[in-house]
């Protein structure tokens, strides 16, 4: 197991001991926690997701079984790694809400609803979902979908406090895990496609005060913000930028997912998101390299001061966002030693930098991929295809989509065998200029073709699309090659766990599996009922080693599987406990058009509408009902009253009242009508979006 107490001798901090009792750690618990606890994200700062545990090795996991279960009240996506402290279990599920249970019985201790209003829903590109808890010190702290960050009592489940981290008249949600680094809670944001100006926020971990806030993207008006990132705005990166429309809608650039600390350099490292407009041109005259898009990104984690970036996409226009798992290594490269930041985010190559300066050590293509043929070695810029860039006026069709080669799922670290396990996926996106484009505020604004004008032409074309794949590899980040890989024929599957007993947990097809870390071979495995996509955790206790997973599936990806209840299985050698089986799916009937009211709106336009404002949710397979098949679209006046009037507010559908009129609404009607009496063959896709 790799050791960094060397961090203390680097950077000269004294931290403060873990504190005791449930949900009572500290920065020392976290650097190196006992060996059956789960205390962070990525189980420690350096976010390598490895367990020391071998308990569970190739020899005894063929006696893996279920040791407890729990049932959650939410069918929407589940993305949660659950930690485990002091024999307590906390997790959250969609609508972010928390659970803490007896991590040995599964006995539930406490339950904590936020109370999300439903249509807070409508701001969350790809889902309700939630990535779990931060655990410091005797409080669980978890971000909401509307934006609000809340400590909680570790005991009791009880609010401790509570702050609003974003503007609430803007689109910003919040889906991702906190981090709680040197007694500060750091949190981002989503939202980017709708409109908002990315930055992520230091709190003060016992008060909830505001300790920091570095912005990812410049004040449109030029002015300083009062914010940790000023200075470099002013001095380096308001440069980078051009006057487009990213003036009115924020730029984009959210820090919505990776969050890692490391030690050794007293530095905290954020990934950041995809500009808005997704499009170059549009966003910024296509001019400029746009910092900080698409970047990895340093800060001094009590100050929040700037210390060194790397772009992996420069002037990004694809939705290639840096915000995936970002881990830290001690790796022996060229013959030496060096502390290293890994990042297999969704432009499709594998970056290996130096974590103390952030200079490039190596970058390889770990999925197929030709937008690019490779990483200049010297300038650390990918070598564009020169079709890349669809702003030219042509129509891209590449490898990959804005899915990405690696989305959200966290990928793991064996510092055993020396490979990293990426969750990968295998896709084709396409791209193209808008004849015309108007920002809307708090619409889905990409600035990108997704899809034919009509009811009668199908979209122009299916990011993702019934050809994504997945695929498991074991990736050596030293020669920047695939050791071994498992391929799977769809592209949403779960995070990764690695473990000391030389097994890799990863669950696809409905199955967690757990492979021979040296070599992919399947030694065990088990029928989930469901398909999941959060990663795995492991813990022990009383001697016993546990693996716990949350099952669903949602969000941009996941939407080829039908929509089951929120589980988590937790498993143990010799558990023998039974989950019952998921109910049949259940598809809706074709409607009975002749119950109908004949509708006089003009579908082609009403199709339009649909994809530019209600495919990303409703789309055949998407999270929310296929309206083609929804009795709500018989009667004019009922349809009306949910898409103006928000009569479903509570259950997540919003108003659109701001963005359609009547006319508008059963132009929109008139095309489900036509939807419903002409079934396409395939799934309609619209562009692909990612997950926040």
């Amino acid at each position: 197991m790799q050791k960094v107490w060397r961090w203390a001798a680097v950077v000269g901090l004294v931290l403060g001991v873990a504190a005791c009792g449930r949900a009572g750690v500290g920065d020392k618990a976290i650097l190196d926690p006992a060996d059956g606890e789960w205390l962070t994200y990525g189980r420690t700062y350096d976010e390598q997701r490895f367990s020391p545990l071998r308990q569970i090795d190739a020899a005894s996991v063929g006696k893996l079984g279920l040791a407890w279960y729990a049932d959650f009240d939410t069918d929407r996506g589940q993305e949660a790694t659950p930690l485990v402290r002091d024999g307590v279990l906390y997790t959250t599920t969609a609508w972010s809400k928390v659970y803490a249970f007896d991590a040995k019985t599964g006995k539930p201790l406490w339950k904590y609803d936020p109370n999300v209003p439903g249509e807070k829903g409508f701001n969350a590109c790809c889902d309700v979902v939630n990535r779990g808890v931060a655990i410091w010190k005797g409080k669980v702290y978890v971000g909401t979908i509307d934006g609000r960050l809340i400590a909680l009592d570790g005991t009791t489940g009880k609010v401790a406090w509570e702050v609003q981290t974003t503007d609430r008249e803007r689109p910003y949600t919040i889906t991702g895990a906190p981090r709680v680094i040197r007694g500060k809670v750091l949190i981002g944001n989503g939202g980017a496609e709708y409109g908002v100006r990315g930055y992520v926020s230091a709190y003060d971990a016992a008060t909830g005060k505001l300790a920091w806030r570095f912005y990812t993207t410049p004040n449109a008006a030029g002015a300083a913000d009062g914010a940790a990132s000023d200075k470099v705005f002013r001095e380096k990166a308001a440069a980078t930028w051009s006057d487009g429309v990213w003036k009115e809608s924020g730029g984009g650039g959210t820090v919505w997912d990776a969050i890692t600390y490391d030690a050794v350099n007293d530095l905290v490292l954020i990934g950041v998101g995809n500009g808005n407009p997704w499009n170059h041109k549009l966003r910024s005259g296509g001019k400029g390299d746009n910092l900080f898009l698409s970047s990895i990104v340093a800060l001094k984690p009590q100050t929040g001061e700037y210390v060194w970036h790397y772009q992996t996409t420069p002037g990004e226009s694809w939705d290639y966002t840096a915000t995936q798992h970002i881990m830290l290594a001690d790796l022996k490269i060229a013959g030496r030693e060096r502390r290293v930041v890994m990042q297999a985010p969704k432009n499709g190559f594998f970056y290996v930098l130096d974590a103390g300066t952030g200079q490039l050590i190596s970058a390889g293509k770990y999925v197929p991929l030709d937008w690019a043929t490779h990483v200049d070695p010297k300038t650390g810029r990918p070598v564009e295809a020169p079709f890349a860039r669809y702003t030219n006026g042509g129509l891209s069709t590449q490898m990959t989509s804005a899915l990405g080669g690696h989305n959200w799922q966290p990928m793991a670290f064996s510092p055993k065998t020396g490979l990293v396990y990426i969750p990968a996926q295998l896709n084709r996106g396409a791209y193209a200029d808008p004849d015309s484009f108007t920002y809307t505020p708090g619409a889905w604004n990409t600035g990108v073709i997704r899809a034919a004008q009509g009811p009668h032409a199908r979209p122009r074309f299916k990011p993702g699309g019934s050809d994504a794949t997945g695929e498991l590899i074991a990736w050596d980040p030293v020669t920047q090659t695939k050791r071994w890989s498992v391929a799977f024929p769809h592209q949403a599957s779960s995070g990764v766990l690695a473990t000391d007993g030389g097994l890799v947990f990863h669950s696809s097809q409905n199955h967690l599996v757990a492979y021979d870390a040296a070599t992919g071979k399947a030694l065990w495995r088990y029928d989930e009922g469901a398909r999941a996509i959060a990663p795995p955790s492991t813990y022990v206790i009383d001697g016993e080693q546990y693996v716990a997973q949350m099952i669903g599936t949602g969000g941009a990806g996941g939407r080829d599987a039908p929509r089951t209840m929120g589980r988590l299985l937790v498993f143990k050698l010799g558990g023998t406990a039974k989950a019952p089986a998921y109910p049949a799916t259940v598809v809706p009937p074709p409607l009975n058009l002749k119950l109908a009211t004949a509708s006089k709106g003009d579908a082609d336009r009403g199709g339009a509408l649909y994809a530019n404002y209600c495919a990303m949710c409703h789309q055949a397979g998407g999270y929310h009902p296929n309206l083609a098949r929804s009795p709500a679209i018989l009667d004019p006046d009922g349809f009306r009253a949910i898409v103006q009037d928000g009569a479903l507010k509570d259950r997540g559908m919003a108003s659109f009242r701001r963005f359609f009129g009547p006319a508008d609404t059963e132009d929109l009607r008139a095309f489900f009508l036509w939807q419903a009496a002409h079934p396409p063959v395939e799934p309609e896709r619209a562009v692909a979006a990612h997950a926040q």
